[in-house]
């Protein structure tokens, strides 16, 4: 299928095709990993086909940022080392005594960079509740630059209106920046809603299987592509050849595999909430989650992330985590293989304990990465598990 065709072709063709025509000269259908770091010119300053150093371009890496700005429905993809390099490169465009104003259920690396890097160059960050747009509005000053923000959040599942705060990021003079990694572009699309950027941990769900560390942004204004792209081969935090490669083979089977996560996802939600030991769930795709509505109206499903908290508090989260036989103790999400962990202690540690408990991040909590195995195996691990983590806290009691 030419390019010029995918333009008017479905969301799981372009998965597959876009930005990955076969190769002009050996006809390889998948993309080649270009394990090069410069390129011949034919003259001084005259390259071919305008590659010259593989910081700057990589064919690899020109294929995959055309995939995804495909996906999100953008004009430019710029991919990066890590989903925290591609964070890096939007501050990197700030100067002292700007303004940030972001979700208060973040990531944990994220909240790190902004506090404990940019912070310390006179980069102001807010940090206010999006679930209710008008504490953007409340929060926006002159000096504001960015609105940063993840929906569904990491890891309450907190959903922020993406189409009302565009409206009141823009009428601020600011750009709304939107962190998709959890929803990905085959349940949710920033940009159609008003969003300027959409940031994505290739890491996660576009890759899919744990095997690579990449990170991208993704937008549609031309002259935000061009100081983003200076900051990507200034600072130089680009992936290489082979991890674009594999977030290409990732994005192929996206569309299939978020249906299947958001299935299994689902199923275990009901299961937990049905639970009489299990005190809270946190899940979109429940009726009984508070933006349940918000979620039917700007997800296509729940997604692959549950959360939820145990009546036998920090013990029980924690032995319940340690207990399982198919969910895997272990940071990070979105592959094939489900995993657990418990935030606190893990990926959101370097939130200080006050300001996790002030957004609803209690110590007890326990985030599931629900995988595509078969969902009856996974919901019988959960009930092995949770007899193990309830009986333990109740000896504790």
């Amino acid at each position: 299928m030419s390019q010029d065709h995918l333009n008017d072709a479905r969301f799981e063709t372009r998965t597959i095709h876009a930005g990955q025509g076969p190769d002009p000269q050996t006809g390889a259908v998948m993309t080649p990993v270009y394990l090069t770091s410069t390129y011949a010119q034919t003259s001084p300053g005259q390259t071919i086909g305008g590659y010259e150093y593989s910081r700057t371009h990589n064919p690899t890496r020109t294929a995959l940022q055309d995939n995804l700005a495909s996906l999100e429905g953008g004009a430019w993809g710029l991919c990066f080392s890590s989903g925290l390099a591609a964070t890096n490169a939007l501050m990197d465009r700030l100067v002292p005594g700007d303004h940030v104003i972001a979700g208060n259920d973040l990531y944990g690396g994220t909240y790190r960079i902004f506090t404990k890097v940019f912070e310390r160059y006179g980069i102001e960050f807010s940090f206010v509740d999006t679930r209710d747009v008008e504490s953007i509005r409340g929060a926006l000053t002159p000096k504001t630059k960015y609105v940063y923000i993840e929906t569904p959040s990491n890891p309450l599942l907190n959903l922020t209106d993406i189409a009302a705060a565009a409206e009141i990021t823009h009428a601020g003079g600011a750009q709304l920046v939107v962190d998709n990694t959890f929803a990905t572009p085959a349940l949710q699309r920033p940009l159609e809603l008003g969003a300027d950027i959409v940031l994505h941990s290739l890491t996660k769900y576009l890759g899919g299987h744990s095997d690579v560390v990449a990170g991208a942004l993704i937008g549609n204004d031309q002259t935000t592509q061009e100081e983003l792209a200076f900051y990507q081969n200034s600072v130089g935090g680009t992936p290489g050849a082979m991890d674009a490669f594999l977030v290409l083979r990732g994005t192929k089977t996206l569309a299939i595999r978020m249906q299947r996560h958001g299935e299994n996802a689902l199923a275990v939600a009901k299961h937990l909430e049905a639970h009489d030991g299990v005190e809270k769930v946190f899940y979109p795709g429940l009726p009984s989650f508070p933006q349940h509505e918000l979620a039917k109206r700007q997800m296509a499903s729940g997604g692959g992330m549950v959360s939820f908290e145990l009546k036998g508090g920090v013990l029980a989260g924690e032995t319940f985590a340690s207990s399982t036989k198919i969910f895997t103790l272990a940071e990070s999400l979105g592959g094939v293989e489900s995993l657990v962990e418990t935030p606190p202690s893990m990926t959101h540690a370097s939130i200080p304990p006050e300001v996790r408990h002030a957004a609803g991040l209690m110590d007890g909590l326990v985030r599931l990465s629900v995988g595509i195995e078969h969902v009856d195996d996974l919901i019988a691990d959960i009930d092995q598990a949770l007899v193990t983590a309830l009986a333990t806290a109740n000896q504790h009691g």
